[in-house]
């Protein structure tokens, strides 16, 4: 078995690509066969090398290895025009003198009368050569009956009268994107392609054209698009719509690869897994036939999934960029991991985490205003006062020392424990919600502990720099 993802380089990976490389890859690692790359490039105006780069990047960062270099389609012009001579000698196609504006013109009257818009076979058999402006044709067969069996959609079957005969080579000297798509599948030995269901109206073209060269047509697979909320299809008003803004957006690969494949696929009622087991799992049978829509409170549900399960010290690697975003100087890498079990149940996003942590590296951090109205009175700053004695004469070593300072202070002054502890959240954090006080501490250690609170002490309503 050889699958194949094929990208034309004219911007970045999008997630239905993404979708169809994944299914490809699990298909091909699932059954011990190959995951070729292809890079479709001939649309000179169009393709880029920076595309290029940034898909290979992209399926990179899924995970998503694939076996030998990529082939470069435009590499291979000389081997599409060794097939087009073939089917010219073999009579399978011709010459083509129209010019773009006189069939288009044809199409119209044909629109306007009821028939089919398509071209007229003028030169078909004129028996022409190559010109200036010229292109080549394939020479449709008699109609008759083009149909397969589709791996998602089941049999379909198309009359080959509905296809006129298709451009082989364009007049600049480049093929189509039909010629050339056979030509590399079949040279590549492609067995299995997997694509999106805006490929249907192809497949009858592209088997006509495998029968032309005498070869059996690989089994093909159309998998339904991925519709945004609206059910309209997939776009940029949707939200982030390329692979790399969803790590730009602190979303882990294994999350986006387990809702990518989700999304179309399932087996039974499960809703997590890793890579390896959906390759080992994977299968076109339960693959639907229906568009999917795309959820992204789904997909937060699974990132968040994925950021718990993950070592505290991998997880502070992972989230380091996004606070280095942020102008944060980095503590060491056993301290960052305990600042990430303090915030890891809080964010969904490796964003979130870094939002969530910064606080730590702010000395002082800005003091919430509303929060500091209402926790910052004459009483509250006693409080602070008398904990900042406390700390200072026995910083707690455990958890259950800090309570008991706590405790004490606030029976003292005959007030729930809140009443003691906010202030205090307030002046080390700037936010009147966060993790465990005793974590903070315990991370912040007496110093920069006691740093906070004094700066709490002394603000005095002002916006902080």
């Amino acid at each position: 078995m050889i699958t194949r993802f094929a990208p034309s380089p004219t911007g970045h990976l999008h997630i239905g690509g993404a979708r169809t490389a994944l299914f490809n890859w699990l298909l091909a690692r699932g059954q011990g066969g190959q995951f070729v790359l292809r890079v479709e490039d001939t649309d000179s105006l169009r393709s880029k090398e920076e595309h290029t780069q940034a898909i290979l990047e992209a399926l990179t960062w899924l995970g998503l290895d694939w076996d030998g270099e990529p082939v470069i389609q435009s590499q291979r012009v000389d081997l599409h025009r060794q097939y087009i001579d073939q089917l010219l000698k073999n009579g399978q196609a011709y010459w083509c003198h129209c010019r773009p504006e006189d069939i288009e013109e044809k199409r119209q009257q044909a629109l306007q009368t009821g028939g089919k818009p398509r071209y007229d076979g003028h030169c078909r058999e004129l028996g022409l050569g190559p010109a200036p402006g010229a292109v080549i044709r394939f020479k449709s067969p008699p109609p008759r009956s083009v149909g397969w069996k589709d791996l998602i959609k089941g049999s379909i079957v198309v009359d080959s009268d509905e296809l006129d005969d298709l451009v082989l080579l364009k007049s600049d000297g480049f093929p189509t994107y039909n010629l050339a798509v056979v030509v590399d599948d079949l040279t590549m030995g492609v067995t299995h392609i997997i694509r999106g269901d805006d490929h249907v109206n192809n497949t009858p073209r592209q088997i006509l054209l495998y029968q032309a060269f005498g070869a059996t047509p690989p089994q093909f697979a159309h998998a339904p698009m991925i519709l945004g909320s609206d059910k309209t299809r997939l776009s940029k008003r949707h939200g982030a719509t390329s692979v790399m803004a969803y790590r730009e957006l602190g979303y882990l690969p294994r999350a986006l690869n387990n809702y990518l494949a989700r999304l179309g696929w399932s087996h039974g009622d499960q809703e997590i897994f890793s890579l390896e087991e959906m390759a080992k799992l994977f299968s076109l049978k339960h693959v639907g036939r229906a568009a999917s829509v795309f959820n992204p409170e789904k997909l937060n549900w699974l990132n968040a999934h994925y950021l718990k399960q993950t070592p505290l010290e991998e997880l502070g690697a992972l989230t380091l960029p996004y606070l280095t975003a942020k102008n944060i100087t980095p503590p060491s890498s056993e301290v960052l991991a305990k600042i990430m079990a303090t915030v890891r149940e809080r964010g969904k996003t490796l964003v979130e985490l870094a939002e969530k942590a910064e606080f730590y590296f702010l000395d002082p951090p800005p003091l919430d205003p509303i929060a500091a109205q209402k926790l910052l009175t004459p009483e509250g700053k006693a409080t602070l006062t008398e904990l900042a004695e406390e700390l200072t004469k026995a910083f707690p070593g455990d958890h259950q020392a800090f309570d008991q300072i706590i405790q004490a202070l606030a029976t003292r002054k005959m007030v729930k424990m809140g009443v003691v502890a906010q202030p205090l959240r307030l002046a080390l954090t700037g936010k009147t919600a966060s993790p465990g006080l005793y974590d903070i501490v315990e991370i912040l250690g007496p110093e920069k502990t006691i740093q906070r609170i004094k700066a709490a002490l002394a603000y005095d309503g002002q916006p902080q720099d």
